[in-house]
């Protein structure tokens, strides 16, 4: 499916939209071996994928989406080249709209450094850390595929634990070596 353009103040109104069930903030929990994996999707599109701590309780799809969702999650866990094929709406500024595309380029296997995808849009690598942290779609939009110059980088606005494990996951999973563009260790 393919992805929609949506800016900031679109984005906080469609948000106010679609919402869970009462009471609850997400349409699924899937557990991973690496976080248990919070979705929200509307009818039509997923509209954010949020990495829960392992040991929160899942939670059976409460619509088609999201089901479809966690389906291909498992797909994926199953086959690291496994491709998402879900709706979904790049949620915003331009700026990070444009990071995110470039990081959906970056193939199962590869990664890119910051710098390098600053690079692709002739920018600076702390604003493509920001917009990495800044996004909602997480194995869609795969920012654990952006690494530091020296080392793993950061994942999920932190520099170490858990987030930073996570990505180690991610990328082993994915079968990212060292040689890929930079070491997989945290300096």
């Amino acid at each position: 499916m393919f992805p929609r353009d949506l800016d900031d103040g679109a984005a906080r109104s469609a948000s106010r939209r679609e919402r869970a069930a009462p009471g609850e903030l997400f349409d699924a929990k899937v557990a991973t071996p690496f976080a248990v994996l919070g979705i929200r999707a509307s009818s039509e599109l997923v509209t954010r994928i949020e990495y829960l701590p392992r040991g929160v309780a899942t939670l059976a799809p409460t619509n088609k989406l999201a089901a479809e969702v966690c389906r291909q999650i498992e797909k994926y866990l199953d086959d690291a080249q496994f491709e998402f094929d879900l709706p979904f709406e790049y949620r915003g500024t331009a700026f990070q709209q444009r990071v995110w595309r470039a990081i959906q380029a970056i193939p199962r296997g590869k990664t890119l450094t910051y710098l390098e995808v600053a690079g692709l849009l002739q920018s600076a690598p702390r604003p493509v850390g920001g917009a990495c942290g800044a996004n909602r779609l997480p194995l869609i939009i795969p920012c654990h595929r952006v690494v530091a110059s020296g080392g793993i980088g950061g994942f999920m606005h932190a520099r170490g634990g858990e987030p930073i494990q996570i990505k180690q996951w991610l990328l082993r999973h994915e079968r990212v070596t060292a040689t890929s563009s930079a070491p997989l260790s945290h300096r």
